[in-house]
């Protein structure tokens, strides 16, 4: 793959760290951006094929503007955008409260929807590109309801990517988006789960992965461009059969309850 400008939301850890670092690796340029300054710096630090750390509240307009500006800036062009910032939040649904519910979609839909809409007209121009938006199995499975708001904004973020896809492929066939859909990943998301984290239970989904396994998922879809992933080859099946039905699938599993 030729190297790229990429630009990742949420690199200060987790997945967008590990994807950083495995594309600086790669020869691959790229602007990272996320709140914490000190742990965004390691993480460019890392980032042998050239990297800048644009401190960024995704939840501002502005600052992802500014982000993108920064990234235009520094390396000329921008070929693929990731928006992987998320947070989640421990309440039941019928438990929400509303600042609680807003932070949540700010966080994980609005940033999306902000960051798809500033790096858009730059692929408009150039006539290609490629958006990544990171959600998560949850948005399709209920297999952990205390995450009940999480679990809503990432099913928003899919429809907002499917909308944006089918959009841009109608004049713009260079211009890729793509859904990225992970499982449990063994990261810091778990601690920093507004509320915490209850303990896991037995017959959730399968198959934890590393953030570099997921890194490594993300870097294959750079390469080779589809509509949606999932990094965990065992979780699409298991969708389909949620979908075929419902009403069966929460009866029989009791995790997605």
């Amino acid at each position: 793959m030729a190297a790229k400008t990429i630009v990742i939301t949420g690199a200060s850890g987790g997945i967008g760290a590990a994807l950083a670092v495995q594309l600086g690796a790669a020869g691959h340029q790229v602007a990272l951006a996320a709140r914490r300054e000190a742990a965004l710096n390691e993480v460019a630090s890392r980032c042998v094929g050239g990297a800048i750390a644009v401190v960024t509240d995704v939840t501002r307009r502005d600052d992802v503007e500014r982000l993108r500006d920064r990234a235009l800036v520094a390396f000329g062009h921008v070929d693929v955008w990731v928006n992987n910032a998320g947070q989640g939040i421990t309440r039941p649904v019928l438990d929400l409260k509303d600042d609680e519910f807003d932070a949540i979609m700010a966080v994980n839909v609005k940033s999306a929807l902000y960051g798809m809409q500033a790096i858009a007209p730059h692929f408009i121009q150039r006539g290609r590109g490629h958006i990544i938006n990171v959600s998560s199995l949850l948005s399709r499975v209920p297999f952990a309801t205390f995450r009940s708001a999480y679990n809503a904004a990432k099913a928003a973020l899919n429809a907002l990517t499917a909308n944006a896809r089918v959009d841009l492929a109608a004049k713009y066939p260079d211009i890729h988006v793509s859904l990225v859909i992970p499982g449990l990943v063994a990261t810091e998301f778990q601690k920093n789960a507004i509320g915490g984290t209850p303990q896991l239970r037995v017959g959730t989904a399968p198959g934890i992965q590393t953030a570099d396994e997921v890194g490594t998922a993300i870097g294959a879809l750079i390469a080779f461009p589809r509509a949606e992933i999932y990094t965990n080859p065992q979780h699409a099946p298991i969708v389909l059969k949620y979908f075929t039905d419902v009403g069966a699938f929460e009866r029989e599993n009791p995790s997605a309850r």
